[in-house]
């Protein structure tokens, strides 16, 4: 029988994450199926019990199960316990391991396929929910010089930082507070994207070799994307190597053997084009 995969997720019908996973194991050669399965919003843990039990091997967890997949697991991955999040589930002899691979997708994306050094770095993360605590910590492991986390109020950013603080120089404002200051890199980890939005932001938040990224994606620039240009910046990239990037871990993680983004990144992205 071919090994199982999938990803949960409500909706998912959206999800890119089988076809990448088809070619992730094309190129390794490895023999599995990864399917999609939209899960009622009320029977998550009985959808995961039932994969399992059935001879599921290992599961990604989209929106909005993140949280509810963290509570199942018998052990976590240090980034998952920091994310309180869990984007990718594997079955070991002691339970369900969970694991959140979106900051380390995040950081190989930046570091990898784009260039930008982080070490030393005065970097700005927009927004502190979901996406940007699933994030945090293997940001603050890549040793920037600090890590401002900014918010149109300033409570979670500031309780965001706070618990972040012992890992590395997080700092909170709100996103009027920013005025004044310049950042190597600014990271959009707002939902704003996802609806053609984008926060109030003052202008001049770039230093001279600045770049923009937005962890959203799509087949045409997003506002954040937009602004950033209008402000002079050349580097500016979409989320679509986190993506690749993220499930790329999650296939080292189920299998053992790191995939080749490169190649798939762009495919990737001709596809969205079309």
């Amino acid at each position: 029988m071919t090994d199982q995969y999938a990803v949960f997720g409500n909706p998912v019908s959206h999800s890119l994450s089988p076809w990448i996973h088809a070619r992730f194991a094309e190129q390794t050669g490895q023999a599995l199926h990864y399917g999609k399965q939209e899960v009622p919003l009320e029977g998550f843990a009985q959808a995961v019990r039932q994969f399992f039990a059935d001879g599921g091997l290992g599961l990604n967890v989209t929106v909005p199960f993140k949280q509810q997949a963290w509570a199942l697991c018998a052990s976590r991955s240090r980034r998952a316990e920091s994310a309180g999040a869990v984007n990718t589930l594997l079955m070991r002899d002691n339970g369900l391991f969970g694991d959140n691979t979106d900051g380390a997708g995040l950081v190989r994306d930046l570091q990898q396929n784009l260039g930008l050094e982080l070490a030393g770095r005065r970097l700005l993360m927009l927004g502190a929910g979901g996406a940007a605590r699933g994030v945090l910590l293997p940001l603050l492991d890549a040793s920037p010089a600090d890590l401002t986390i900014a918010n149109r109020t300033p409570d979670k950013a500031v309780a965001l930082a706070r618990e972040a603080s012992s890992s590395g120089p997080a700092t909170a404002c709100t996103f009027a507070g920013l005025a004044g200051r310049r950042f190597d890199l600014v990271i959009n980890a707002t939902s704003a994207g996802l609806s053609g939005g984008m926060p109030t932001l003052p202008d001049g938040l770039f230093t001279a070799e600045g770049a923009a990224y937005d962890m959203v994606y799509g087949p045409r620039p997003t506002r954040f994307m937009e602004w950033a240009r209008k402000q002079g910046v050349t580097r500016v990239h979409d989320g679509l190597g986190m993506l690749v990037e993220q499930a790329a871990e999650s296939f080292l993680l189920w299998r053992g053997v790191r995939p080749d983004t490169g190649c798939l990144l762009d495919e990737l992205r001709e596809h969205l084009g079309q």
